[in-house]
């Protein structure tokens, strides 16, 4: 009861100083629709998300996060531009016995303002890192859109770009995917058998259907299949100056003079590259010590997949603890939720139980 009522008490302070910022507190039920917002988080918590069936509304979810719901009201009936402010309890299963905690607190803030999306960014971090400034935390930054950029450049099918864009939050799946495209590795056996069936003239069979594609899905399949396999791999430098992306990280200032070079072979990375330095002028602005604000180009792609932009999050000198506060840009998420509306948006939350605990170590 005692790390309980800690943990609230640290919520509590937190909400206070996020309304003297400006955001309006709301709220969001505890049980969701499953149906729909399975789809717009990542494997991780997908996994992990607590689903039952309810005989009315049918597959529910203890919430997972609260970003989700608060986008939905917001594109729902809220004005432009806003700034919205909780807390509350979110919840995910853990597969294995672990200190984690599957049913912890979150409080976080939100920012839908089309003005300045660069200045939102910046106040975002900007007000979750003095927040959390006595704890000395290490905070690491990201941009998905400068990887989103690298692969919309590569001169290759758009089927291949598509199929990378919709595994950037699987790295493993991801560079299985570039290898082959690349030329790296050979076509899964499986598939090199129906390609040279369906070279030979001959029908991958006469079975009725199975499973909830139509004929004409499946042949439209097939002759993207057939497409991709006469295509030329992607060249060799296209995909090391992607790797090299990925695989890059340093202090920002030496990170933006690198991206910058990197986008004279790649014009693609050129506007979201802009980006970033706009974002860290704005950031200096607000008192953050760029020069020591670590930059990694992969930051991000294991969380949550709605986020297409600017990434950060905050770690303690435990490697073993969750991080203590994250957030990030999704633009692309107002507009699935929008119905056809969309609004630049980006937010950030902090786990107000780890924050109480290392304030007790202190």
């Amino acid at each position: 009861m005692a790390e309980r009522a800690g943990a609230r008490a640290e919520a509590e302070r937190l909400m206070a100083a996020f309304r003297t910022a400006g955001a309006v507190p709301v709220e969001a039920d505890i049980l969701q629709p499953a149906e729909v917002l399975l789809d717009l988080y990542g494997e991780d918590i997908r996994a992990r998300a607590y689903v039952t069936n309810d005989p009315l509304r049918g597959e529910m979810m203890l919430r997972p996060d609260f970003t989700v719901p608060v986008v939905q009201m917001h594109m729902s009936d809220g004005a432009e531009p806003a700034r919205y402010c909780y807390m509350g309890e979110v919840f995910r299963k853990q597969e294995h016995l672990t200190f984690r905690k599957s049913e912890y607190f979150q409080v976080g803030y939100e920012v839908f303002d089309r003005a300045d999306p660069v200045a939102a960014d910046a106040e975002v971090f900007a007000l979750i890192a003095d927040l959390i400034a006595p704890l000395n935390l290490r905070a690491v930054t990201g941009d998905l859109a400068i990887l989103t950029a690298a692969v919309r450049g590569l001169k290759t099918l758009e089927s291949r770009k598509a199929a990378l864009l919709r595994h950037i939050w699987r790295p493993r799946r991801f560079t299985q995917l570039l290898d082959r495209f690349g030329g790296r590795t050979p076509v899964p056996e499986t598939r090199a058998r129906l390609l040279a069936s369906l070279a030979a003239g001959q029908p991958p069979g006469s079975a009725p259907p199975v499973g909830l594609r139509s004929e004409a899905e499946i042949a439209a399949r097939l002759k993207a299949l057939q497409e991709d396999a006469a295509a030329a791999p992607i060249a060799a430098e296209e995909v090391a100056r992607l790797e090299d992306i990925l695989n890059f990280a340093a202090k920002s200032p030496a990170a933006l003079t690198r991206l910058r070079e990197s986008a004279r072979d790649m014009p693609a990375i050129a506007p979201a590259v802009g980006r970033m330095a706009a974002r860290l002028d704005a950031l200096a602005a607000k008192g953050i010590d760029i020069d020591n604000l670590d930059f990694e180009a992969s930051h991000g792609r294991t969380t949550l997949e709605y986020y297409d932009g600017f990434v950060f999050s905050f770690h303690a000198a435990d490697p073993d603890l969750p991080p203590v506060a994250s957030g990030g840009r999704y633009d692309a998420l107002t507009t699935v939720l929008g119905q056809g509306r969309s609004i630049p948006a980006v937010g950030g939350v902090i786990r107000p139980g780890i924050v109480a605990d290392l304030k007790g170590e202190a």
